[in-house]
């Protein structure tokens, strides 16, 4: 009887020790939208179901995974945090100084992040973003250093890095300072990378590639290299960030052959953007990343027990908020927007120039209808309309104001018309930099039920380590 017992027990142990091991995350796909808060995860879900005609939300895909947390965001040494140090959390599982990446808030010390974590255990691992491969975000999973403007540095440490697969719009600072030597592009070579640009060159390359860097095409990068066009102002030929998350599922998984899964960080960069200019552009950006978590899910759903989807943000941007003091909210608005309100600035300019001394009020008119709904589906009060006209005025007569936000310059008119709309929308924001506010954390699969109640940013890298097995 005691050598049955002692049987049942040690069966009952290694059913256990296979569950847990069955259980246990092989693919981890680590999404990162930058400065999305709760309210902004809100307002996309809004917009949704406003443009179908009704008061709710429309649910997507990520908002709708089972389990939930709400993230504190503080840095080392700042109640508000940059995305230098957010990131530096969310990848480390150390606080620091705002603007400084991978080192503690001595900005000497560096530590190592989930991206290594995974390496080391034998996984393949993506770096992407919808912005520049070497900025705050994707840097702070593979570089140290003491301030996230060193550019050419932090370029260096990506293509000097054991990392299979990055993407993102390009390279900020890609020429050598020493100007005999070569460029991040060719030294990246030199490291085994192979170049893509755009998902159709990466698609006749891949196959042969030991590991991939995958830019936005060269014309695209003459026009903008900081990051891939926003959502709304994209066009067919654009790379987007569903593409870029769909060819670095192909490429890891072609590595896991020879590795031991994988691990994905995909950065939603724009929503941050879109939030510093306090453009509603933002919200098709958040609809954007859940597109790519889309392709994620559907590799989810191939390998349930196996992998794992976490979606997050570094910070709140903007102070989002959400009516004004009607008690209603019209997000149907934002669907009558067809460019961002950076587009829109450089749209009018180019207006300007092309017709010279012929720049009329009529011409605006024309556009902002086309562009925006104003007048026909969005109704503006004769107050709203003289405004605008006295902006475009200003432009003209060369004595428009211009406003700077973190990522572009706005001048008078535009900002007219960006607080025109948001006013019709009932939509205000309480700064153009970040906020304190909590940032959600969903999450789905494999270990995702240690992702709830409240936690803070340091601890979310962590539990993902857990949850695979990493040390």
């Amino acid at each position: 009887m005691m050598k049955r017992g002692f049987v049942s027990i040690a069966l009952l142990l290694m059913l256990a020790i296979a569950a847990a091991a069955q259980g246990k995350a092989k693919y981890v796909f680590y999404f990162i939208g930058d400065g999305m808060g709760v309210n902004q995860v809100n307002a996309a879900e809004t917009y949704l179901a406003a443009i179908e005609g009704r008061i709710g939300i429309k649910e997507m895909c990520f908002p709708s995974f089972p389990y939930v947390a709400l993230v504190n965001t503080q840095s080392a040494v700042n109640g508000v945090t940059d995305s230098a140090a957010g990131g530096t959390a969310l990848a480390t599982g150390h606080k620091t100084k705002n603007g400084a990446l991978g080192v503690l808030k001595d900005l000497t010390t560096p530590v190592t992040s989930i991206a290594d974590w995974a390496r080391e255990a034998g996984a393949a691992v993506g770096i992407t973003t919808s912005v520049s491969v070497d900025h705050a975000t994707p840097a702070a999973f593979y570089a140290h250093v003491g301030s996230r403007g060193e550019a050419y540095s932090i370029g260096r440490q990506l293509v000097e890095s054991d990392n299979d697969f990055y993407a993102g719009s390009d390279f900020l600072n890609p020429d050598n300072p020493d100007q005999s030597g070569k460029d991040l592009y060719s030294q990246a070579k030199d490291r085994g990378f192979t170049i893509a640009r755009g998902y159709k060159d990466y698609r006749k390359k891949a196959g042969n590639a030991v590991r991939m860097i995958l830019l936005q095409s060269e014309e695209a990068s003459k026009k903008d290299r900081h990051s891939i066009p926003y959502a709304i102002d994209r066009g067919k030929n654009d790379l987007s960030l569903s593409d870029i998350t769909r060819a670095a599922i192909n490429f890891l998984t072609r590595k896991q052959n020879e590795k031991n899964g994988f691990f994905l960080m995909v950065e939603g960069g724009k929503i941050d953007w879109a939030c510093h200019a306090n453009d509603l552009a933002f919200i098709p950006e958040v609809i954007d990343m859940d597109n790519a978590v889309k392709v994620a899910y559907e590799f989810y759903q191939q390998h349930p027990d196996e992998t794992l989807i976490v979606v997050t943000a570094d910070h709140e941007t903007g102070g989002l908020v959400l009516g004004r003091n009607k008690y209603q909210l019209h997000l149907d608005v934002a669907g009558y927007q067809r460019v961002s309100t950076d587009k829109l600035g450089k749209d009018l300019h180019l207006m300007h120039e092309k017709y010279g001394d012929k720049y009329s009020w009529d011409v605006v008119e024309n556009y902002l209808a086309d562009n925006f709904g104003f007048w026909n589906q969005v109704k503006l009060s004769d107050a709203q309309t003289e405004r605008l006209k006295n902006a475009f005025e200003k432009i003209r007569n060369g004595k428009g104001e211009t406003t700077k936000t973190l990522y572009q310059m706005d001048d008078e008119l535009a900002v007219t018309v960006k607080d025109i709309q948001q006013e019709c929308a009932l939509v205000s924001w309480a700064v153009t930099g970040h906020s304190n506010g909590y940032v959600p954390c969903f999450a789905i699969g494999a270990g995702a039920e240690m992702f709830q109640g409240r936690i803070d940013n340091t601890e979310i890298c962590k539990r993902i380590a857990k949850s695979a097995g990493w040390q």
